[in-house]
């Protein structure tokens, strides 16, 4: 029941179509084997295999030193500076040849990528580094409560590049700059120092559901946060089917109030969240609850969950995120409150 918010995506986030469309390879990635887009924010993105296949057949189609200039970048993300490619035994020459042909582009001043190169990546290494933070979490596929805008990671000493529409948000830390998209763990890290507590635990939480972050990657994100954000850490779930349900927990959770996750309801199915046991709370993300037919299942479920002696409170996107004393009032009315 992932949601998808009512603004458009970043334009950096949208992907050219045809090709591969994930950070390992159109977006490239640092230090981390890539894996499925599962973003409803970035509608463009394609789900596709885990596992890139080693030569692109674009690439494949491409013969001699043309083909060997992109083999290069292929191997490396598809952007890569020029001293890497030169170093796989690649001509000036062939890297002048390509460019002009159309099937690489010059970035920067020293610095190549494909064309089919993921533009968040490609802005990302025009400034002078990788894609970080919360857009790096937006490209992994992570829920992310707002547009990201366009972070870059520029290693401890790396200083940042103008070019044209630049408004990134710089991230400096210990290691040297290189392109692509920062492993998750160090995107979760840099997002707690960015994001509100509630946006980071909602990411958190998502990356957890995707299978972005395993037991020893939670273990090295929490040594790295304040304390304030280690207690928050302390009712993280890796069951959370959207950021909603994510927001909704943590908020009540400061009242006090304490929610069943997931329930199985007989008649019903599975309900988002149980109450005192006899209140269910539906949190509705539209891409799965638009629609005609979909208004009608919800009503049959509404239906049977009276049947059943329960109570019904049905919550969207847009009471959860910008009318939350009003979602607020009328879970602690329910409650007798």
């Amino acid at each position: 029941m992932s949601p998808r918010p009512s603004h458009q995506p970043h334009p950096l986030l949208r992907f050219r179509r045809g090709g591969p469309r994930r950070p390992g390879w159109s977006g490239g990635h640092v230090g981390r084997r890539c894996l499925l887009h599962r973003n409803p924010r970035c509608p463009d993105i394609a789900r596709d295999a885990p596992a890139p296949p080693r030569i692109d057949r674009g690439v494949a189609r491409v013969g001699g030193v043309s083909g060997r200039v992109m083999e290069a970048l292929e191997a490396r993300g598809g952007v890569a500076p020029a001293r890497e490619i030169l170093g796989q035994g690649v001509t000036r020459a062939a890297l002048a040849r390509a460019a002009r042909d159309g099937l690489v582009v010059r970035v920067r001043h020293g610095v190549y990528a494909l064309g089919r190169t993921s533009p968040a990546v490609v802005a990302a290494a025009a400034h002078g580094g990788a894609v970080a933070c919360v857009t790096a979490l937006a490209l992994w596929g992570v829920w992310v409560l707002a547009d990201p805008g366009l972070h870059v990671w520029l290693g401890d000493k790396g200083r940042a590049h103008a070019h044209p529409g630049c408004r990134c948000t710089d991230h400096h830390g210990a290691g040297r700059a290189a392109f692509g998209v920062v492993p998750i763990a160090d995107a979760l890290v840099q997002a707690a120092r960015c994001l509100s507590r509630e946006a980071f635990f909602a990411a958190y939480e998502s990356a957890w559901r995707l299978g972005l972050i395993g037991a020893a990657d939670r273990i090295t994100i929490r040594s790295a946060l304040p304390s304030r954000l280690r207690r928050v850490l302390d009712i993280a779930r890796g069951d959370a089917e959207s950021g909603l349900e994510s927001l909704l927990r943590l908020r009540l959770a400061d009242r006090g109030i304490r929610l069943d996750c997931q329930v199985p309801v007989i008649g019903v199915g599975g309900v988002d969240f149980v109450l005192a046991g006899r209140i269910i709370l539906e949190v509705d993300g539209r891409e799965n609850h638009d629609g005609p037919s979909m208004r009608h299942k919800d009503l049959v479920r509404d239906a049977a969950a009276a049947a059943a002696g329960y109570e019904k409170l049905r919550f969207d996107y847009a009471l959860v995120v910008y009318s939350w004393p009003l979602v607020e009032a009328a879970i602690l009315r329910r409650l007798g409150r």
